[in-house]
């Protein structure tokens, strides 16, 4: 009979479920019974088994890194339905048998649906999307910043809408990417450049795309950016029926780059047709008004001269 200790025992068990290459990729799916993130940054996990009547019987331990929990779409809460990847392994200081996380998905609704759900609670809580933040726009700006992809067609779109709209407001293109894993620090560097002397409003778009092409407009540090841009700002980002969080966060949004535009600027025909017709009133009150001071003053005269002591004299 061999006696182990129970460091060799627990090496042992450790050993056999590491060397089983069934348990080293796992895919298992169940309900999120608890949740609790360390100060380390990483993630203790319960998932309990889903089916009527298991919930009780059946439930794993998880563990997720800080690392591969950054990398995550979504912030993982107690009573989300998941399905979990990792492998299993074993904890020797006391002998717990736990599966090691590099990715959770969730199941029916979409890992990006989740997290713009969070996003927006999170910020509404702290006020970033409340009425009395936003600011009033220019009335009529005499230099923008248009920070977006240089090489799209919203570029182009929004620059003919200002030049035809208003050809005395300059315009200073800020480039950046718009998607991909480099766009959300990208855009906020950009919007960080735009703020220059002269610079009186800023405009972020871009032009239309998948849902996974807008995320970067879905990141938190992008929708913080905005929040703190010292100009106001107008987003005008996908087609009309796109909504991302910028658009919540911007003194006002428009549902495309060219909508945005028209927003930034007055139509200066208009404006300068607006201005002819009050100088055209002002001058009609003016007249008037001497008109009838006019009048008044002959009136005053006549009294006088009826009173003067000439013609009483006489």
């Amino acid at each position: 009979m061999q006696v182990l200790q129970v460091a060799e025992l627990t090496a042992r068990m450790r050993a056999a479920l590491e060397e089983d290459p069934a348990l080293q990729d796992v895919y298992v799916e169940g309900e999120i019974s608890s949740c609790n993130r360390a100060q380390s940054g990483h993630c203790y996990l319960s998932l309990k088994d889903v089916r009527p009547g298991m919930g009780d019987r059946a439930t794993v331990q998880m563990l997720m890194f800080r690392r591969e929990l950054s990398a995550l779409r979504f912030e993982p809460a107690t009573g989300q339905h998941v399905i979990a990847h990792g492998q299993i392994s074993l904890y020797a200081p006391n002998g717990s048998v736990r599966l090691l996380l590099d990715h959770v998905e969730p199941v029916g609704v979409g890992a990006l649906a989740i997290a713009f759900r969070q996003l927006v609670q999170r910020l509404t809580a702290e006020g970033l999307f409340a009425a009395e933040r936003k600011r009033p726009l220019p009335p009529l700006p005499r230099r923008l910043a248009v920070v977006t992809s240089p090489n799209g067609a919203a570029v182009r779109d929004v620059i003919h809408v200002i030049h035809r709209r208003c050809p005395i407001t300059a315009i200073l293109v800020v480039p950046t990417v718009v998607q991909g894993d480099a766009a959300p620090a990208q855009i906020v560097a950009a919007l960080q450049a735009a703020v220059r002397p002269g610079v009186e409003l800023v405009l972020l778009v871009r032009g239309g795309g998948s849902l996974e092409d807008l995320q970067a407009f879905n990141h938190e540090a992008v929708a913080r950016a905005v929040a703190a841009c010292p100009l106001p700002v107008v987003t005008g980002v996908g087609h009309e029926t796109d909504t991302t969080i910028v658009d919540f966060v911007a003194d006002r949004s428009a549902p495309t780059p060219s909508v945005a535009a028209a927003l930034a600027v007055p139509e200066l025909m208009e404006l300068r047709a607006a201005v002819r017709e009050r100088q055209l009133r002002l001058w009609r009150g003016v007249h008037a008004r001497s008109a009838r001071r006019r009048e008044a003053l002959a009136a005053v005269a006549r009294r006088l001269d009826r009173c003067a002591p000439a013609r009483r004299v006489a």
